[in-house]
């Protein structure tokens, strides 16, 4: 092969030899001076005979004096720029109304009562709560006079005097005995496990140390915890006897099976049939699966081996053991969805089939007292039907608008199920439903200061650059204007078989409350239309997704919701490369962005964290062929020199366990060295947050308040300035 160098931004040297103007201007009257000074350090890759640079390698060593230092600088650079947000005090108030209120989490039924996560306004996080099953809606929500019958079991604040310290319920044993809850720092993956005698009230000495685990259960008994623990070197399934010491842990599942290995990108969870015969592992071949295999353990016969449900087929399989059978959802043969009644030891095209594959997906299904619910996708709305075990249909669930539901959830002998629903401009609420009557009541719903009167939500679709047809949500105030002069929001994701379905999130709330529109295209890589979409924007076919997003754009434009110096765009994680790619490849579409938690550099996001999981949705550049494909596309290599870029805020933290923050660094100092448009290019990076949720409210507000006042100020009016170069 000729080798060939491919001249990338990466191989800049300082902003100035570029003539990148001295003062930055924001929009709002803000101004700045140029950005902090990085050095350029060139190191080189051959990828099969293509040279490529990287001038901030240096700042992928997130410990090394020198990133600290950068981080300093860039944080100091960020606070400079906020503090001149006029908007931002007045974000701080409204989000502080928005986010500060009472919630609470759908509950589990043990022994008799409801465990579940409740935070009250004026608290930092949730706490964990028991609450008697008999008197379940009598409840008085945190805003009503009149004594409380829920009971506190595990209070984070009296757990750690740091505000960021949050807890999450695991498992309750089967006679509502014992709690298992995750302790964790931050939005960091990692927790610790801690169990709790629900009874005295006191913890037990048994305790799991911080780490990634993929399920924590009791065993049907109460006399042991199972717990699956997954590293770079794989998953391993462990039984811990209560009250013995974790060196006597016993290894159950993991490293091989019949022979055949398990690495480190296999994953796996373990739980336990309802009626406590089966112990069963679901193992997810990468992320998002491409093949699951499933294999299960009678319990009633001392030391039985393993057997097979379903093993070595590159499908996706979910069961449940109801009704003294096995029922599974598959997309085998099916890429919508079926449910079908397994046998084991027979393929799965002799498994009867119990629901038919349908032209709407499967989103979501669960079997609670007796029926199987199915939630399907009907363009994206949410349509929840209720059939028997021979797949007769035995009901609906029925929603007072369009939105997100949860499914039913509940185990498969409960009564009652429960199902939290909400959508954009609707905030949510959790019901409880009667399986016997379908009788739907209102469990907890929160007391936001939001009027959803006042807003409209409509569905479009329009058509992407081959053609294909892709819908759009798009929600504002009543009344607004379709002039161009409006601002606009747009978020989307675009990957991983992930749905972007109508849902509650404060942050839009906010920006719906200050008069702009806000947008949600489904893009393809996510699971709305089945398998089949999600394929359309995997591997080599990424592009399809921020070509679905870019249409999306000039749609919004062309139809006048907004102009591109009024367009806002917003994503994170798999949604951070979408917007890196959109400011590479469209930045004259957009006016402000705001990038957080993001793949940046997809030609070695596989080396680090657990970037190599997701492998099976972008390939990798250590494959000939998918490096070729990923260059193309990987923001990182294609920020362009003497490039005018819109404003832009790359948003990370040291608690990032997922996404290493090396992206979000190495990137806000090549687009700062790149930009020639005079628009702020600012790094916020937190030492607390990350990934994953467990940031304190206030931390939130905060956060959430720096992003949207950044998004709202930088669609402002352009100012026209004749005293500055």
């Amino acid at each position: 092969m000729r080798r060939t160098f491919v001249w990338l931004a990466g191989f800049l040297c300082v902003a100035q030899a570029w003539g990148i103007a001295q003062t930055i201007h924001g929009r709002g009257g803000i101004t700045l001076p140029a950005p902090p000074a990085v050095e350029a350090n060139p190191v080189s890759d051959d990828y099969f005979g293509t040279k490529i640079p990287d001038n901030y390698r240096w700042l992928e060593d997130a410990k090394s004096p020198d990133t600290r230092a950068f981080i300093d600088a860039e944080n100091t650079y960020t606070a400079r720029y906020l503090k001149q947000a006029r908007i931002r005090p007045q974000a701080v108030d409204d989000l502080t109304e928005l986010e500060d209120v009472s919630e609470a989490g759908i509950p589990i039924e043990r022994g008799g009562n409801y465990f579940f996560r409740k935070r009250l306004a004026g608290e930092q996080q949730f706490s964990i709560y028991m609450r008697g099953a008999e008197g379940g809606l009598r409840q008085k929500t945190a805003e009503s006079k009149g004594p409380s019958a829920d009971q506190r079991l595990i209070d984070p604040a009296k757990l750690s005097r740091d505000p960021n310290t949050s807890v999450g319920l695991l498992d309750v044993s089967h006679d509502g005995r014992l709690l298992a809850y995750s302790l964790k720092e931050g939005g960091a993956d990692e927790v610790g496990v801690h169990l709790l005698n629900i009874k005295t009230g006191k913890p037990l000495e048994d305790e799991l140390p911080a780490a990634r685990y993929s399920s924590v259960s009791f065993s049907p008994d109460g006399k042991s915890l199972y717990y699956a623990r997954n590293n770079k070197q794989g998953t391993l399934l462990y039984q811990h006897l209560l009250g013995t010491r974790n060196s006597a842990d016993v290894l159950i599942f993991g490293r091989e099976f019949r022979g055949e290995p398990l690495t480190g990108d296999d994953l796996f969870s373990a739980n336990f049939t309802d009626d406590g015969r089966y112990l069963v592992i679901e193992i997810d071949r990468g992320v998002p699966a491409k093949r699951v295999d499933i294999v299960f353990r009678d319990l009633t016969k001392p030391d039985a081996p393993f057997e097979i449900l379903v093993w070595g087929l590159e499908s996706r399989f979910h069961a449940i053991w109801a009704n003294r059978a096995w029922y599974v959802r598959t997309d085998y043969h099916a890429p919508n969805g079926i449910i079908q009644k397994a046998d084991p030891g027979v393929l799965p095209d002799a498994w009867k089939i119990i629901v038919s594959e349908g032209s709407d997906v499967i989103d979501s299904w669960s079997i609670v007292g007796g029926k199987i619910y199915v939630n399907r996708l009907k363009d994206v709305k949410t349509e929840t039907l209720a059939y028997a075990f021979d797949g007769k249909l035995a009901g609906q669930v029925d929603y007072d608008a369009i939105g997100s539901a949860s499914g039913v959830l509940g185990r498969t002998t409960d009564r009652y199920g429960f199902i939290s629903f909400s959508s954009y401009i609707l905030p949510p609420a959790i019901y409880r439903l009667d399986t016997v009557t379908g009788k739907r009541d209102v469990f907890f719903q929160s007391k936001v200061s939001f009027d959803s009167a006042q807003y409209d939500m409509k569905q479009v679709f329009y058509k992407s650059k081959d053609g294909t047809q892709v819908p759009m949500f798009i929600a504002g105030k009543k009344g607004l204007k379709m002039d161009g002069s409006e601002r606009l929001l747009m978020t989307g994701y675009g990957g991983f078989n992930l749905s972007e379905t109508p849902r509650w999130n404060p942050q839009w709330a906010w920006w719906l409350e200050q008069g702009g529109w806000f947008a949600v295209p489904n893009l393809r890589g996510g699971g709305e239309y089945g398998e089949a979409w999600h394929e359309q924007g995997m591997f080599e076919k990424k592009q399809n997704v921020f070509d679905d997003w870019f249409a999306a754009a000039q749609y919004l434009i062309d139809q006048k919701y907004t102009s591109a110096q009024h367009f806002a765009i917003s994503g994170r994680s798999n949604g951070g490369l979408l917007i890196g790619a959109s400011m590479t490849q469209h930045p004259e579409l957009f006016s402000a962005i705001w990038c957080g938690y993001p793949l940046l550099d997809m030609l070695r996001y596989q080396k680090f964290k657990v970037g190599s999981y997701w492998t099976t949705e972008y390939g990798s550049a250590d494959n000939e062929k998918q490096f070729f494909y990923l260059l193309k596309y990987s923001p990182y290599q294609n920020v362009k020199a003497a490039t005018a870029y819109p404003a832009v805020m790359f948003f990370t933290g040291d608690n990032d366990t997922r996404v290493d923050p090396l992206h979000a660094r190495k990137m806000s100092a090549l687009v700062q060295s790149a930009s020639t448009s005079g628009r702020p290019v600012l790094l916020h990076y937190s030492v607390s947050g990350g990934h994953s949720a467990g940031v304190s409210v206030d931390q939130q507000v905060q956060d959430d308040a720096d992003q949207l006042s950044f998004l709202w100020t930088e669609t402002g009016a352009a100012e026209t300035r004749t005293n500055h170069p």
